[in-house]
């Protein structure tokens, strides 16, 4: 057997940044403790779910506090962390452009990958929610398949679950872990959010990781929070509720080759007839 334990960090995100690295540290070190070998953090970790503060708490990579510290955590307890996601600053000569960016750490302390969000949150559910990341937010363009120590690992952001075509190429590439830091809010987040990591997990006959921030009723955004985490048969190994909380999970890396063993779902597809192509 080969096991893995992954933290699911589901922390409240509150309108401080240094609090709230501080309680990303605490739950890291908290992750190690019990046991850990990766501690994932939810979309926007650093930063309140707005598109003000997008603006407001924006850091560029190569200066960035908040990753600094993170690397740093990362190193001291030697474990892996994916540093669920922060607004990244990027400054040409002409240009400043924002991304949701996560980050992802070896337990080394040293970076193996970032994923930008590629697909932007805009929607508009009549007299429910309305929302729009891409007015202050730029989209990523880029894949996200890192191999680590412990797997190989896809990274997406939130919305990018619904698109079952990056799933699928980053399982192609060999991804055996999808992993989806998010923020379903009280209208999403009942209606799809298990649905669509059970989804994505089936589709792909990989495991599918969500960790979002806690609910925080007193935001303007109110976080689904109920990270979750799902085997390749499609089944709800951890789910959280809407509070802070931190919940180890031990996913067992050959029940892949198992599941894919009995029903080859990747192997049989018409390859023939259809494909993805890459950009």
């Amino acid at each position: 057997m080969k096991s893995i334990k992954i933290a699911l960090c589901q922390m409240n995100v509150v309108d401080n940044k240094e609090k709230n690295i501080d309680k990303a540290i605490q739950i890291i070190k908290e992750s190690k403790q019990q046991g850990a070998d990766l501690a994932v953090l939810p979309e926007m970790f650093n930063c309140p779910y707005e598109n003000e503060k997008f603006i407001e708490y924006a850091e560029e990579l190569a200066d960035s506090k908040t990753l600094n510290e993170i690397a740093e955590i990362a190193k001291e307890e030697n474990i892996h962390v994916l540093a669920g996601s922060i607004p990244e600053l990027e400054r040409n000569k002409e240009t400043e452009s924002i991304y949701n960016t996560a980050v992802f750490f070896d337990n080394k302390g040293k970076i193996l990958g970032k994923h930008r969000k590629m697909h932007l949150f805009d929607i508009d559910v009549k007299g429910k929610i309305y929302f729009k990341e891409s007015d202050t937010l730029s989209a990523g363009n880029e894949f996200t398949i890192i191999k680590t120590d412990l797997a190989t690992i896809g990274i997406g952001i939130c919305y990018d679950i619904r698109f079952v075509e990056l799933s699928r190429i980053m399982a192609l590439n060999g991804a055996e872990i999808l992993i989806f830091p998010g923020a379903f809010n009280l209208t999403t987040g009942p209606a799809h959010w298990e649905l669509l990591f059970r989804s994505r997990a089936l589709d792909n006959q990989v495991y599918a990781i969500g960790v979002a921030p806690a609910l925080d009723k007193d935001a303007s955004y109110n976080s689904y929070g109920h990270s979750i985490a799902v085997n390749p048969w499609g089944e709800v190994i951890e789910e959280l509720d809407y509070n802070e909380d931190l919940r180890i999970v031990e996913i067992d890396l050959d029940e892949i080759k198992r599941v894919r063993e009995e029903i080859p779902v990747l192997k049989n597809r018409r390859a023939d007839l259809y494909e993805l192509k890459e950009k």
